[in-house]
């Protein structure tokens, strides 16, 4: 499998909905803090439950997201991540991801994303519009009931 260059890392990121508004100095400074990992087909990502410590891009192939009955709740192929959720609720991941095919995949550690987001406030804006455009109305349950 070719080796990602850091140029290479950048791109893939600026493909994604998260880091697509961002220029390419900042988008290369992320990608430098980017690892990288290899997945055969079949081989478990991460299972479910698990204390989720990084996220994931798609550089190659496909990831299944399975549920416990292991049905699949999505296949994600290159430019799609997946596993940030849980890095900001400090909950156990809800689903297990499967490389389809052999995958090669950039992760972002929990420690990193931390410091990527105190250094280049545009990239919390990001993820921080991102989720919102995904909740069309939250429930607020410190307000008192309608009549």
């Amino acid at each position: 499998m070719k080796k990602q260059t850091l140029i290479d890392k950048a791109f893939l990121l600026k493909r994604t909905t998260l880091f697509n508004a961002l220029d390419l100095d900042l988008l290369l400074a992320i990608a430098d803090k980017l690892g990288m990992v290899q997945f055969d087909p079949g081989e478990v990502i991460f299972p479910i439950n698990q204390d989720a410590h990084r996220m994931y891009f798609i550089a190659k192939g496909t990831v299944l997201l399975k549920d416990a009955q292991q049905q699949v709740l999505a296949r994600l192929s290159v430019g799609d991540y997946f596993g940030d959720e849980a890095l900001f609720n400090e909950k156990p991941r809800g689903y297990e991801a499967v490389s389809e095919g052999d995958s090669l995949l950039l992760t972002l550690s929990k420690s990193h994303m931390a410091m990527i987001l105190a250094e280049f406030p545009p990239v919390a804006m990001s993820f921080l519009q991102v989720y919102a455009s995904q909740i069309p109305y939250r429930t607020r349950r410190d307000q008192e009931p309608l009549p």
